[in-house]
């Protein structure tokens, strides 16, 4: 971590030099390269932030607990009532519900609570300046640095999180200059001080990642005693997810609608079930966790009055990275092919360890759990 911070410190000063020709190139004016790209800053705690990777993964309860909260919900509430007539205007053009505004707001920055507080450009300068990324953080960087030139924001004012997102939406640079809308005619797309900008930035990015108009997010259902969890993964219709004997979550058939939809079960067999709609789908173009997507739409769901959930997820033992790599590895030497052990239960790991449980007579759901990992010999 030090080692790689101190090469990155000490390659700062000629990289940013090399950004002044690119910038100019790129239609960034001379004055805002004298005034921001000159005066860029070197930040350790970007890099250290960036190669940081917890101990422990988080559990579906840990983290949807945290972030689906009485308080955002009421606040959501108090929220929906004092921007109706203007969420609703949104949701004539855009076709995204004032719900999902407010839980994207919610999740986002706490309704605005708290935008981050590092300096944007020089996060992305050392980002862009470090070999990891540098192709993409460089392209963030010219895209922060036209966007100070275009309405004229300060450097000063430019903050949010350590990797460069914005304002109350968090936008990263690309996803501003592309989506940011100046809904309260000031003349400008002020994701920072401006509510309408950022809702109706956000509406537009979620039109543009396909959101589709009059449909929801997904459900949570509940599955028959002797589901086959061989069709985790698998995207079917609503009469086909019917047909397999999943309903609605207080009993009683599905919509009889022409969607399709996918399973997902994030604390295993022994959590809550919910059923993704394209839209799920769509709120995870905007962050690629399902746990963030779950979040998203149940307490969009909440806002507007829904109950909690009908089986709160259960506490569950956080596993390490180390713990994961175990398995993997373990996997890989029974046949069930992981790929390269990383830590990370992706898809792929996800698979390998469903089949393995299917061969020993577990349920077969992709979750490691304790009976999973005894089986293992982990």
């Amino acid at each position: 971590m030090d080692a790689a911070a101190a090469r990155v410190e000490a390659d700062f000063p000629q990289c940013i030099a090399s950004f002044s020709a690119k910038a100019r190139s790129e239609g960034v004016s001379d004055d805002t390269i004298k005034t921001h790209l000159q005066n860029l800053q070197f930040v350790r705690r970007v890099i250290e932030l960036d190669r940081q990777q917890p101990e422990f993964t988080q559990t579906f309860a840990g983290y949807f607990n945290q972030r689906v909260t009485d308080w955002r919900v009421n606040k959501g509430h108090e929220l929906l009532a004092e921007n109706r007539v203007f969420l609703n205007k949104l949701m004539e053009k855009y076709g995204v519900p004032p719900q999902y505004l407010l839980a994207f707001w919610g999740m986002e920055t706490n309704f605005g609570g708290y935008k981050g507080k590092m300096p944007v450009l020089d996060s992305l300068a050392t980002l862009a300046c470090d070999h990891r990324r540098s192709e993409f953080f460089t392209t963030e960087l010219m895209t922060a640095l036209k966007l100070s030139q275009r309405y004229g924001f300060p450097a000063s004012e430019m903050q949010g999180s350590w990797a460069g997102a914005m304002g109350h939406t968090q936008f990263m640079p690309s996803a501003y200059a592309s989506y940011a809308v100046d809904a309260d005619g000031d003349g400008k797309a002020d994701l920072w001080n401006s509510t309408e900008d950022a809702l109706a930035s956000a509406a537009n990015f979620l039109q543009h990642l396909g959101w589709q108009r009059n449909e929801r997010w997904g459900r949570e259902v509940k599955l028959p005693a002797k589901f086959d969890y061989s069709l985790l993964g698998q995207q079917k219709s609503l009469t086909e997810w019917q047909q397999s004997g999943i309903t609605l979550v207080e009993g009683g058939q599905l919509p009889q609608a022409d969607m399709q939809a996918r399973l997902y079960l994030p604390a295993g067999h022994q959590g809550p079930a919910f059923l993704g709609y394209a839209n799920f789908d769509v709120i995870k173009r905007w962050n690629r966790s399902d746990f963030y997507a779950i979040s998203v739409g149940h307490l969009a769901d909440r806002i507007v009055g829904a109950g909690k959930l009908v089986k709160a997820p259960p506490q569950q033992p956080r596993l390490s990275h180390i713990q994961i790599k175990a398995l993997q590895q373990k996997l890989n030497e029974l046949g069930f092919d992981t790929g390269k052990p990383d830590g990370i239960l992706g898809s792929n790991s996800r698979s390998s360890l469903q089949a393995f449980q299917k061969s020993r007579g577990l349920i077969a759901d992709g979750f490691p759990d304790q009976d999973t990992f005894k089986a293992l010999g982990l």
